[in-house]
């Protein structure tokens, strides 16, 4: 798995973060083999969840269905890096412009 895909909930846009167990587990079924996930860090600001995965355009498509299920999409950004790598790729949201980063 050489690609690190993060998916970044706002914090002021959640009602709770209470979803994360329900989401990780939700995520792991979608995913099955092609995904891990690898845990997550909490901020003030935002929540960052870690994947790794070979490819992430379709593991994001398969997370993505489970962020809509729950009703989180809007409060959502992702992108994905290489492994140990530091420049993102952003995939959602569908912007050209969109610049992903970590803090």
């Amino acid at each position: 798995m050489d690609y690190q895909l993060v998916i970044k909930f706002w914090r002021k846009s959640l009602d709770s973060e209470a979803f994360l167990e329900t989401l990780e587990g939700k995520l792991r079924d979608a995913l099955g083999t092609a995904a891990v996930p690898d845990g997550y860090d909490v901020s003030p600001r935002e929540i960052n969840l870690f994947v790794l995965t070979s490819d992430p355009r379709p593991a994001f498509r398969r997370a993505k269905d489970v962020l809509e299920s729950l009703g989180v999409l809007h409060s959502v950004s992702a992108g994905f890096r290489l492994v140990g790598g530091a420049g993102f790729t952003s995939i959602w949201p569908l912007r050209t412009t969109r610049k992903f980063r970590l803090p």
